[in-house]
């Protein structure tokens, strides 16, 4: 069963200024991650010392070499709450 993807007002904004390319390859990602947070492709792992809104940890996964996403799972389970998108830097000095 998929998740269900909550896109933060900052996660839209960040993926607006993306390039036509990278953004085609953020879609793919993140359809990924709907069925399987931990697809081999994602190379999803946690992001140290960063807790989430809801208590829980934030997550990083791959776009491609440059551009990575964060998530966090939401109040419930079944939902993955999209934090960021940027640069591999930039993404994560606020996971």
């Amino acid at each position: 069963m998929p998740f269900t993807l909550v896109p933060t007002d900052h996660f839209l904004s960040r993926a607006e200024r993306l390039t036509e390319e990278v953004y085609q390859q953020l879609h793919k990602q993140i359809l990924l991650l709907e069925h399987n947070p931990r697809h081999p492709s994602l190379r999803t792992h946690e992001v140290k010392n960063a807790t989430g809104s809801f208590g829980g940890k934030i997550f990083e996964a791959y776009i491609n070499k440059q551009y990575r996403f964060t998530w966090e799972y939401g109040k419930q389970r079944s939902e993955i709450i999209l934090r960021n998108v940027d640069n591999h830097d930039e993404c994560l000095r606020h996971p």
